[in-house]
């Protein structure tokens, strides 16, 4: 797909937006940034911890903050004033890391200055820092090849004009078995011009808004395993104007997980997977994806490109992987095709329970 526009006059557009346009979400013409479901309450309540001046300034679609990565790197794409970062690094702990890269001044002015605070609450000074820089130029902003475990972003690659580009340094940063675990906004068909080129609909992310089955096979294409969908939301536009123009199309804040992972083994299985129970928060059951709960204890049978993924990413500590022995177990289940999720997205929120909920889950659930 063609970049989106010419990259200056879009870096130029985006940061007037988020760095002098919008002061905090009231000033938002859509739900795209207010779209996600609620963080797990282990988020929740390190987000009352940060300080008020950064959490102010949020404008993300979702929840990409995974659980259980103490002690791991993680970088976030497009960081804006932190809160995400701030999260992470509470996450992560002491011997961990958190780097965010953004390219808007008034927005890292804000992340830095609140460090060393977050800091007193902590009990310990963080190894956060925030660098100026592209998210297509990752190398350039200081991130070095091979030295990330988790890649988080949070409504922000769709801002980017050249989103291959973005993956394929996200994919050079990570090391093997390393996860891109974002969250950002979908269009169900290709937009014209008119709308790519909207400066409020490009400020909010829509304009740039990939279609699914664009973003899944550039995905797959430069490297990452099968894109793993967790989280689905319908987008709503509230202003009349931006309604008409952007017309028939559909938009969706979508929770991806990429995983650096090669799915090819001598053995082709089937094999078994079970989940120990031993991440911070989700003691019960583990979600990989929407099609894969694992409940503590309990073996499944998973497919050769679930299998690699939980036998060779970061998440290997936490599950017990093995060739099954017999067809005792269920099937192993069927990634359900992304289309799918989105329509079921559109029934949650023309029933109305609202954009925020996720389409893996019931009506209104909290």
């Amino acid at each position: 797909m063609a970049s989106l526009g010419d990259s200056d006059s879009v870096y130029s557009s985006v940061k007037d937006y988020y760095g002098k346009v919008l002061e905090s979400t009231k000033d938002l013409k859509t739900s795209a940034c207010t779209a996600g479901s609620a963080p797990h309450p282990i988020v929740r309540q390190i987000i009352g911890k940060v300080p008020q001046a950064v959490v102010g300034r949020f404008f993300g679609c979702g929840n990409p903050i995974p659980l259980g990565i103490e002690g791991k790197d993680v970088l976030d794409l497009g960081s804006g004033s932190g809160r995400d970062c701030y999260v992470a690094a509470a996450l992560v702990g002491r011997e961990g890391s958190v780097t965010g890269v953004d390219m808007t001044d008034e927005q890292l002015a804000i992340a830095r200055e609140n460090v060393d605070e977050f800091g007193k609450i902590l009990g310990y000074a963080p190894k956060l820092r925030f660098v100026t820089g592209y998210i297509e130029k990752l190398e350039e902003a200081g991130v070095e090849s091979e030295s990330v475990d988790i890649c988080i972003s949070n409504c922000v690659i769709n801002l980017s004009p050249n989103k291959r580009q973005v993956l394929e340094g996200v994919y050079g940063s990570l090391r093997t078995g390393g996860e891109l675990y974002f969250s950002d906004m979908y269009a169900d068909r290709e937009l014209p011009e008119s709308v790519r080129s909207n400066e409020v609909l490009r400020g909010e992310g829509m304009g740039g808004a990939l279609f699914v089955r664009d973003f899944e096979q550039m995905a797959v294409d430069i490297g990452f395993a099968r894109p793993r969908v967790l989280a689905v939301g319908r987008i709503v536009v509230h202003d009349p104007e931006l309604q008409q123009m952007v017309g028939d199309a559909n938009f969706y804040s979508i929770t991806y997980r990429l995983f650096k992972v090669q799915e090819s083994s001598a053995d082709n299985g089937p094999f078994a997977a079970e989940y120990l129970g031993t991440i911070e928060g989700h003691k019960d059951k583990y979600e990989l994806d929407v099609d894969h709960v694992f409940e503590t204890g309990t073996p499944m049978r998973v497919d050769l490109g679930t299998a690699a993924i939980l036998s060779s990413s970061w998440l290997a500590r936490y599950f017990a992987v093995k060739p099954q022995a017999n067809n005792s177990l269920k099937p192993a289940a069927q990634i359900t095709p992304t289309e799918t999720l989105l329509d079921r997205a559109d029934q949650v929120a023309t029933s109305g329970c609202g954009a925020a909920e996720q389409a893996s889950t019931s009506c209104c659930a909290s």
